[in-house]
């Protein structure tokens, strides 16, 4: 994978918020709320760093897009990325997206 789209996805609109236990001791770990005594997080939106499989810039648009448009999230950035990180803000900034205004080539 060489492209990453990097988007946000904000709390249901039924939801204020997401909440999730923080723990630093094990991170990775996944447990309910109701059985943990690490401290709880709370966010009004989750940043997402997302693979996109794709030959060409065009391919990674398309790509993009659709999974933008098939989430919460309305806009999203487009990074070329050889070296597969998972860090927001590595690579090359190719395009930003926003519904209704479309892709937008930096």
């Amino acid at each position: 994978m060489t492209y990453f789209l990097e988007y946000t996805i904000p709390a249901a609109p039924d939801e204020a918020e997401f909440e999730f236990p923080h723990d630093e001791i094990n991170p990775g770990t996944t447990i309910p709320l109701s059985e943990t005594d690490a401290e709880v997080v709370h966010t009004p939106e989750l940043p997402a760093r997302t693979g996109i499989i794709a030959a060409t810039v065009p391919e990674a648009k398309l790509e993009a897009e659709q999974l933008i448009l098939h989430s919460r999230a309305s806009e999203g950035s487009l990074y070329f990325d050889p070296s597969s990180s998972l860090q927001a803000g590595v690579g090359t900034l190719v395009a930003t997206f926003s519904e209704g205004r479309g892709w937008q080539d930096t």
